[in-house]
């Protein structure tokens, strides 16, 4: 399985779950850039938040 990533809107590359930010939502959690706090796509960050840095 090759590893997910995301590249936000400031330019930072999302790979492991310690890029994110979670913030607790109504029913589900919006996930973050932790740098920029822009929004990420939820399935794209299901799939970061599992991997873990080699």
């Amino acid at each position: 399985m090759s590893q997910a990533s995301y590249t936000c809107n400031c330019g930072a590359t999302l790979r492991y779950k310690q890029d994110l930010l979670k913030e607790q939502g109504d029913v589900y959690p919006t996930w973050k850039c932790r740098d920029c706090r822009s929004e990420v796509p939820s399935v794209t960050a299901e799939k970061i938040k599992h991997q873990h840095p080699s």
